[in-house]
């Protein structure tokens, strides 16, 4: 009997190994050998954040969309200026105000003491945190897909690109079309506004300029944001529960409430008025449609196998 100490691949069988690897799927028991512990602690961390601070939760969805949205979920979102070779997507304009870096940090470092190597990646995290955040502050579940990678690079001048608070209703419908997501979809996601708070500075034309807004809301908003200065003061997206998920901010969209000019386009005689209002009165449907939007967002230009890297830390490369 012959022994074989090792195996030789020819080319053309390493040829079909690495097409395997490359196109290797998500799975939602990605980790069940290698770190069988992470769901549970990713969540114990994103609760324990969120009970502190109601605002992580929001952090951590927008930081989800932000990453996914530019070259795909591949945490480059979180990859820090290192000139010539990483130039930061933390710099682009629509990230000056991203938050939540320092929890994805602590996570990372409570998930590889208990999973050493490391063996998860920092996008893996991303998308869990996201998840759990909007179960924590109420809202639906879904079965996060893992297994992605982590990028060895960034595009700044993408991030540049995130569908702005400015843009009219055929412009956000082509953003996300570019994507690869429908006015449907697109309505659903939007519903991650039902939490979080926005700076004057994107919404102070809205309140003064805007033909769409209800006359009282926006003398009410206007209180914390005058005509000059101010541009940093904040406000809640959903006035009604802004830490609780929920399709308030549809019903506000209908009363002409919307504190962003591109999330009230999204009612305004368009052809997704009757989305919105669907999810106003219904939402179960509201939930159903978001949980399936927000796996489809995942599932964007993801990295596995032999692409990319795990990062031991994740504001850098390895």
């Amino acid at each position: 009997m012959v022994t074989l100490s090792y195996l030789v691949l020819t080319p053309l069988a390493l040829i079909f190994l690495l097409l395997s690897i490359s196109d290797a799927q998500l799975s939602g028991s990605f980790y069940g050998s290698s770190c069988p512990s992470v769901l549970d602690i990713v969540k114990s961390n994103v609760r324990s954040a969120i009970s502190r601070d109601k605002r992580q939760g929001a952090f951590l969805a927008r930081m989800y969309f932000h990453d996914c949205f530019v070259q795909g979920c591949d945490a480059s979102v979180l990859l820090d200026d290192n000139p010539p070779s990483i130039d930061s997507e933390k710099k682009a304009r629509p990230n000056g105000s991203l938050r939540g870096f320092e929890l994805i940090d602590k996570i990372k470092d409570s998930v590889d003491n208990a999973c050493p190597g490391p063996v998860v990646s920092c996008s893996d995290i991303i998308a869990i945190a996201a998840r759990d955040s909007i179960v924590e502050l109420g809202g639906p579940s879904w079965t996060v897909l893992l297994g992605r990678r982590d990028a060895r690079t960034a595009d700044r001048n993408a991030a540049e690109n995130l569908p702005s608070p400015f843009a009219d209703l055929p412009e956000l419908i082509k953003n996300f079309s570019d994507k690869g997501f429908t006015a449907k979809e697109m309505v659903a996601l939007s519903g991650a506004h039902s939490i979080g708070m926005a700076r004057c500075v994107l919404f102070r034309d809205h309140l003064y300029n805007g033909t769409n807004l209800d006359v009282l809301v926006a003398n009410e908003r206007k209180s914390n944001c005058p005509s000059n200065g101010g541009d940093e003061n904040v406000a809640s997206l959903d006035q009604q529960s802004p830490n609780r998920f929920g399709n308030n901010f549809y019903q506000a969209l209908v009363q002409r409430r919307g504190l962003l000019h591109s999330d009230q386009q999204l009612f305004s005689g368009g052809s997704v008025d009757d989305i919105v209002t669907t999810y106003s009165k219904d939402v179960d449907t509201f939930y159903t449609d978001f949980a399936n939007a927000m796996i489809k967002l995942g599932n964007i230009n993801f990295l596995t196998g032999i692409s990319g890297e795990i990062r031991k830390n994740c504001r850098k490369i390895n």
